[in-house]
């Protein structure tokens, strides 16, 4: 089942408008929300980011935040899995092909639930490779858009090279990779560029620096040029789905010894008692926790 503009459905009967705004422009926004033991992983923040893109890009929010609670929960126990990743995107609407706005088109919303995909235990622990590339997006990347050329073109790369991720660097410096924040280790210093234009603000991304202050992990936020990130002891790439998972290889170079270092160790299993401290209780009141 998924939901469509008002309606939970068969997938099969899920449709949309050719002259929809998001499949003649890629005008719109999304989120993916993991779910654990069938309760969402940080709703209200991954809402509030929604709640940000949206306006960022001029579309209204057609429901209240308590709305979209209740649409993903009702969704995610439709599902057959208690591990999912809840996919959701609002479009302009239907409207005649103009690069302008349409006036008083209503947007279009699709919400669909999969099974959530983690990295396997094997490649966590011997940790996974990466390319790099020129980061030659727009410069609203801190946008969660739907219109992700760009994205894919860039995460292709690392995709034919059989690597995990693609880590992008813009006038020198690294900005992310094409589906994932990264952080880099020196000398037991957690450090990754600040939220910018030029990045997306991840949900990840934000409990990593959490459970770092809280457990008294040094964390420093600055431009990092990219012969730092080469020469770092360690690499980590952070997203919902990845996860915390550690770059051992980048350009067919290995990052410090190779191997998974002592900090990414320290955050894996910081995260995941995380996960299992907040979410694998199933309790409600953690949903937003």
């Amino acid at each position: 089942m998924v939901f469509l503009n008002g309606k939970f459905l068969p997938i099969e009967q899920a449709m949309v408008p050719v002259l929809d705004r998001g499949f003649i422009f890629g005008d719109g926004v999304y989120e993916l929300i993991p779910v654990y033991s069938r309760a969402p992983f940080r709703m209200d923040d991954h809402l509030a980011r929604l709640e940000r893109s949206l306006a960022a890009v001029r579309i209204k929010n057609p429901y209240t935040r308590e709305k979209w609670r209740d649409i993903i929960l009702q969704l995610v126990a439709q599902q057959p899995w208690d591990d999912q990743a809840v996919y959701f995107q609002v479009t302009r609407g239907v409207a005649k092909r103009d690069h302008a706005f349409p006036a008083g088109a209503e947007p279009t919303v699709f919400v669909m639930c999969n099974p959530l995909v983690n990295p396997p235990r094997e490649l966590v622990e011997r940790g996974g490779s990466a390319v790099s590339a020129v980061d030659n997006r727009w410069l609203r990347c801190d946008i969660k858009s739907i219109s992700l050329i760009g994205n894919c073109l860039l995460r292709q790369l690392s995709a034919e090279a059989g690597a995990a991720e693609t880590i992008l660097f813009r006038d020198g410096k690294l900005t992310e990779a094409s589906a994932s924040n990264v952080f880099v280790v020196k000398r037991g210093v957690i450090q990754s560029p600040p939220k910018t234009n030029l990045i997306l603000p991840g949900i990840t991304y934000d409990v990593v620096v959490e459970l770092a202050r809280a457990n008294g992990l040094a964390l420093e936020f600055k431009d990092i040029a990219e012969a730092e990130v080469r020469a770092a002891d360690e690499v980590w790439v952070t997203s919902s789905s990845k996860e915390v998972l550690a770059i051992v290889e980048l350009d067919g170079k290995r990052v410090g010894d190779g191997r998974p270092g002592p900090v990414f160790r320290r955050m894996y299993q910081l995260y995941q008692e995380f996960k299992q401290k907040v979410m694998r209780a199933g309790k409600r009141e953690a949903v937003s926790a």
